[in-house]
């Protein structure tokens, strides 16, 4: 981290601890310096750090979490305008961004909006409407569809396609928890729902209304396992994993489970990405 960075992760955590803000003028130079970089990339919610060992995993940076919050408890509450008819009422330290075309960014006209604070990268492409809340961080060549949510602090990964209707959680407490993250060129189907930290491993297809959250047990036909969230880690997709909607068996107890022949919701991975996997997802590169 360089000493600029350090500086402003002191700042931010100085500012975070007790109820009272003696200057906050001096506070609002400080996060709204803070709120650029996050809105550029050059700090992000949680990031992939290589380890000594060669491998990588996922670190989450709880400073810029509390940062987040900071806008919020010294954001007024201010009618907002974004020159058109339409009108916002919000903290006015999170007003929704204004892109130019020195972002690169495909903003189609119809009711869309990021908030400040969110980093959208050059390529993207977003679907009228669609919204991506503070702290999210989407990569090159992705493409939100239309209704869907990038919730506070998710992780997008490049060239992914989140569908129409798909729902990315947003997770900003406690600021220590692990936000979603949805690895490289991941495909997220229509109507799918990723809640609660969980992890999306690169290259996995979501089937059309797949729901993932801490508590849903992911079942791996292919490799007969199970995977579940543990106190240490949220669930986890693996890479290339196929998951589609599935349902099984109430466990047989007494009382009206056997003669109601009940079923729970179940994700079920039924394979692995493979050739034929890839060319239905080739539209992706057309569309980009």
């Amino acid at each position: 981290m360089s000493g600029q960075l350090s500086e402003l992760k002191s700042a931010i955590e100085s500012l975070a601890v007790g109820d009272a803000i003696s200057d906050p003028n001096a506070a609002r130079r400080v996060f709204a310096d803070f709120r650029a970089r996050l809105t550029r990339g050059e700090i992000r919610a949680a990031e992939k750090i290589a380890m000594p060992d060669g491998q990588s995993r996922w670190v989450v940076n709880p400073w810029v979490k509390q940062g987040i919050l900071l806008g919020f408890r010294l954001g007024e509450i201010r009618e907002m305008s974004d020159g058109s008819v339409l009108s916002f009422i919000d903290k006015d330290t999170f007003p929704a961004r204004r892109l130019t075309l020195a972002d690169r960014v495909r903003l189609v006209p119809g009711g869309s909006s990021i908030r400040e604070g969110a980093h959208v990268a050059p390529s993207v492409v977003c679907m009228p409407p669609m919204f991506i809340n503070v702290g999210a961080y989407v990569d090159e060549g992705t493409m939100i569809d239309s209704h869907a949510l990038v919730g506070s602090c998710a992780q997008i990964g490049k060239r992914v396609h989140l569908s129409a209707a798909a729902q990315i959680g947003g997770v900003l407490e406690p600021v220590n928890a692990a936000p979603v993250i949805i690895e490289d060129d991941v495909l997220v189907g229509g109507n799918c729902g990723v809640y609660e930290g969980t992890l999306v491993r690169a290259r996995a297809v979501l089937g059309a209304g797949t729901i993932l959250t801490r508590s849903t047990p992911l079942y791996d036909l292919v490799r007969g396992k199970v995977y579940r969230a543990t106190a240490d880690a949220p669930l986890e997709v693996p890479e290339n994993a196929v998951v589609v909607p599935g349902s099984r068996a109430v466990p047989k107890v007494k009382g009206k489970s056997d003669d109601w022949n009940l079923s729970l919701y179940t994700p079920v991975i039924v394979k692995y990405r493979d050739e034929k996997t890839d060319r239905g997802v080739e539209l992706e590169e057309w569309l980009r």
